[in-house]
């Protein structure tokens, strides 16, 4: 049988929450279910309204394990403060102890909306360490810009879609998730895998684009088209969705540049900043779209950010599409085969494994040529001493991997700019003097994954 009093009489010198270190301040309730009435009764005696609430980690509206810790007066947020660590996979060090190609399995992970823009940055601060940049084949450029706006739409739809479901617009979340299963279902068909593809790697591509997966990206933009309007018309007039959102987690410009904020966050104040404009990597300048901005800095400005996003996006996807169709059967991968991994990979009939001819050319043709391919596979390539960060625009804001070699098949050091770990420093800004049932709307218009704030 417990020894613990009632709920409602539990002090500050026996919290069984506590650790060694904590230092005992206040009362503590422990609410265990159906005892809400004696909380508040006993809070009333003590003649103050302040609570300490957490807010998570296991809650719908933090979008993961993300605890908020939130001292409420009233309805009233007085101090809000995140709590985060509780999704740590190890996933950098860990690539310490894997070759520089088998990295993209583990970077893939981190956050697992954006999977390909982790690829991204990784990859391409590998390919500048081995000073191949120039030789990246221009299909291999065309297929990774295509593939990372689809991402882009993948995960806005996401954000919105959770966003409206936690204020009550199911009908948002439903639609938002049917539409982001047609951009997986093409992901799947060129990838092999609907999330966490390692399909980014180092010099090129897993596997090559063909007209079959280039018809399934086709269908998928014509869905888009047909259904994206969809989100102006169930939000951009809704009175309901409008009180919830304008004026909701304010933050403007010069907090924004204060805390390092980037993305839909940054442009929401707008400030015209965007990776792809400013630093393009792999022929982005040769793309037409525009960058949205408002000028609102709350909930409802990074909302129609990310709204007008999602067709810019459309219209890269398109163009890619219109240049992949003059390069069927162009390079997917570097020509070094000290390089390109796995070595010659191509797919069968079946769709699977390496190809009948590759592998026939390896296990009865070519000694050489498989001690190379297990070699490769095994051992990895070394990449020259020196360090590398590559920027992208991620859906949520900078990312960037920064990359150390000392010479070896494995990355000395592999660490990431998450956009997540940094736009969430804003969650006392956008929270606090506000009402609890903001604190939702904010940190939904902050968009993090701590799949990605914590790795």
């Amino acid at each position: 049988m417990s020894t613990l009093p009632p709920p409602h009489e539990v002090d500050a010198d026996s919290d069984i929450y506590a650790g060694s270190a904590d230092e005992a301040e206040g009362r503590v309730y422990t609410a265990s279910g159906q005892d809400w009435d004696q909380i508040v009764s006993a809070q009333a005696e003590r003649g103050d309204e302040l609570l300490v609430v957490n807010m998570g980690p296991q809650h719908p509206s933090t979008h993961g394990v993300l605890r908020l810790i939130l001292e409420m007066e009233g309805e009233s947020v007085r101090r809000a403060r995140a709590g985060i660590g509780y999704l740590h996979t190890g996933i950098e060090k860990n690539m310490e102890y894997r070759t520089w190609t088998q990295g993209t399995t583990f970077c893939t992970r981190m956050d697992y909306l954006t999977p390909f823009f982790q690829e991204a940055t990784y990859v391409a601060g590998v390919e500048r360490l081995l000073g191949i940049e120039d030789q990246i084949s221009e299909k291999t450029k065309v297929v990774r810009v295509m593939l990372l706006e689809l991402n882009r739409i993948a995960s806005h739809l996401v954000c919105i879609g959770t966003g409206g479901m936690e204020i009550g617009a199911l009908t948002v979340m439903t639609i938002g998730f049917r539409d982001r299963e047609m951009i997986l279902d093409a992901f799947e068909e060129i990838t092999g895998l609907r999330m966490n593809h390692a399909y980014f790697r180092p010099g090129g591509l897993a596997n090559d684009v063909g007209p079959k997966e280039l018809e399934k990206v086709k269908e998928t933009v014509r869905w888009l088209h047909k259904h994206l309007p969809e989100y102006k018309e169930l939000c951009n007039a809704n009175p309901i969705f409008l009180g919830r959102m304008v004026g909701v987690g304010y933050l403007d410009a010069s907090a924004c540049m204060a805390l390092g904020i980037t993305g839909p966050m940054l442009r929401s104040t707008g400030i015209d900043y965007d990776i792809r404009k400013t630093e393009p990597v792999w022929d982005y300048e040769t793309y037409d779209f525009d960058v949205p901005l408002q000028d609102t800095c709350d909930a409802m400005g990074k909302f129609l950010v990310r709204q007008a996003e999602m067709w810019e996006s459309l219209k890269i996807v398109e163009q890619c599409i219109e240049r992949l169709e003059k390069m069927d059967g162009a390079p997917i991968m570097v020509d070094d085969k000290k390089i390109a991994w796995p070595a010659q990979l191509s797919v069968g009939s079946d769709g699977m494994g390496n190809s009948n001819e590759h592998i026939k050319h390896i296990m009865g043709e070519s000694m050489e040529a498989l001690i190379h391919h297990f070699k490769i596979v095994t051992e990895g390539f070394p990449v020259p001493v020196g360090q590398a960060y590559v920027p992208f625009e991620s859906p949520k804001g900078e990312i960037g991997a920064h990359l150390v070699s000392d010479g070896g098949t494995r990355p000395w050091r592999a660490h990431f700019r998450d956009p997540s770990f940094n736009n969430l420093q804003a969650v006392p800004a956008l929270c606090e003097g506000s009402l609890m049932s903001d604190v939702v709307v904010a940190v939904a218009s902050i968009d993090p994954v701590m799949g990605g704030v914590d790795r």
